[in-house]
């Protein structure tokens, strides 16, 4: 355990902030990339009435992981916190216990999964021609719930524990698989999107099979699963730590079915498959943001739990400097590259490229101010603040997003829908800064008089 405690101390300057993130940035965004893979092969090779139902499905089986993202985050937290006050041989229990919670529920939401898939497809308005390929898809997915949960949750306790470049390893042996067999399972054997299912899954699998095998061995970083019992009071206060996380992905998918129905009422199918589009390429610039959050979470987690106030207002400061910048360069290239990754997607068709390309721009905008909000959850997560963290979260994913999606269509249509995020991102700012600012003197990062954690 000396090792990844070792690595969370000292003073962090832009250097290390960015190096030490680097890992958990690029297993970010080899994670999009795989993710975008799958769409091209579905949308080039079975068509995009096919592409338009597997992305209308695909919020609904991503619910399915987001416990796995509260118990790794907020297990981390935790576990971070736990190691910053000396306590390894707790800390190494508590993760124990996480994982077996983990196979645990997995278990049982794969159950819940296949029973409710078809009434929830029916339930969003699936159209006949789409709901076959909802039906095979989200049942080959839903089978392979526990593997998807082991993934998140070990990226972020990989990190934790000093290892966030085997974290990134991971996921890039894991994207290979997935490209390789969407490859053998979509345009080789003519599967369609069973294929491409089979493929993800197997993938998730890699993801969260090999750090698995490694945590139940003795290894590098003292981070393993030990013989324990289940205590309630670590394992509620992992998953409150980590409510944020899973409130904000749970409302980002139901806010992602309800995006869907708009634009099926407003413009048919070409709308979700634009939709579609736009969620696959835009994880390739957000999950810069979330990957620079994970990457220094386990810091701002150590050094609240040493009380070090000094190191977190150095790391808040540096985070808003390097976020500003990023944001900018990130915007800038989204917007560039708009027209040629619509026609990756859908280059077959030019009426449906200009207008996939035009609701990408729009939607990028967002970028600007979404790295912040990202940030500003994470860092009331590590805070241990799961309340304040889950207000920001499902305020910026839910609340804001699901009322700019019906109100602006009233003054703009279609391209309302498109600007929902960057309206909704704006909020989310503005109410992330009050309890920044609200905090200051609770856990000393305001400035170097105030002494209260």
């Amino acid at each position: 355990m000396k090792e990844s405690t070792r690595q969370l101390e000292g003073y962090n300057s832009y250097k290390k902030l960015i190096f030490t993130s680097l890992p958990m940035i690029g297993m970010m965004i080899v994670s999009s990339i795989y993710g975008v893979v799958d769409g091209i092969f579905v949308s080039n090779v079975v068509g995009d009435t096919a592409f338009a139902a597997v992305n209308f499905i695909l919020p609904y089986l991503m619910i399915l992981g987001c416990t796995g993202m509260m118990i790794g985050t907020g297990g981390s937290a935790l576990i971070a916190k736990t190691l910053g006050e000396g306590d390894k041989d707790g800390a190494r229990k508590y993760f124990s216990m996480l994982v077996i919670v983990l196979l645990l529920s997995g278990a049982g939401l794969t159950l819940l999964g296949e029973l409710l898939l078809e009434p929830v497809a029916v339930w969003m308005g699936a159209s006949e021609e789409m709901l076959g390929y909802c039906l095979t898809y989200g049942r080959v997915f839903a089978a392979f719930t526990v593997t998807m949960m082991l993934q998140y949750a070990f990226q972020a306790f990989l990190a934790v524990a000093g290892k966030p470049s085997f974290a990134f390893w991971i996921t890039v042996l894991a994207g290979v698989t997935n490209m390789v067999l969407d490859y053998l399972f979509v345009y080789v054997f003519p599967w369609g999107v069973a294929g491409a299912a089979i493929a993800t899954g197997i993938s998730q699998t890699v993801g969260g099979g090999i750090p698995l095998v490694y945590f139940l061995c003795k290894n590098s970083t003292g981070l393993r699963v030990v013989p324990t019992g289940l205590k309630w009071k670590p394992i509620v206060q992992s998953c409150y730590n980590g409510l944020s996380e899973m409130c904000s992905n749970v409302a980002m998918s139901v806010a992602n079915m309800l995006y869907n129905a708009q634009l099926m009422r407003l413009v048919g199918q070409d709308g979700v498959t634009a939709y579609g589009i736009i969620m696959y390429v835009a994880f390739l610039f957000v999950g810069v943001y979330f990957g620079y959050a994970m990457g220094v979470s386990p810091r701002i987690g150590y050094n609240f739990g040493a009380q070090n106030r000094g190191e977190l207002r150095n790391i808040l400061k540096k985070s808003l400097v390097i976020l500003s910048v990023t944001a900018i360069l990130m915007t800038g290239a989204a917007e560039l590259f708009a027209m040629p990754l619509s026609k990756i997607f859908v280059g077959y068709s030019e009426p449906l490229s200009l207008f996939t390309a035009r609701a990408l721009r729009l939607y990028f905008t967002s970028f600007l101010l979404s790295a912040f909000n990202i940030f500003f959850s994470a860092f009331f997560t590590s805070l241990s603040n799961g309340t304040i963290s889950a207000i920001l979260s499902l305020a910026r994913s839910f609340v804001f997003q699901v009322g700019f999606i019906y109100l602006l269509p009233l003054f703009w249509d279609v391209d309302g829908v498109w600007l929902a995020m960057l309206f909704s991102e704006a909020c989310s700012l503005a109410l992330s800064l009050i309890f920044v600012l609200a905090n200051r003197k609770r856990y000393g990062y305001g400035s170097e008089k105030q002494k209260t954690i």
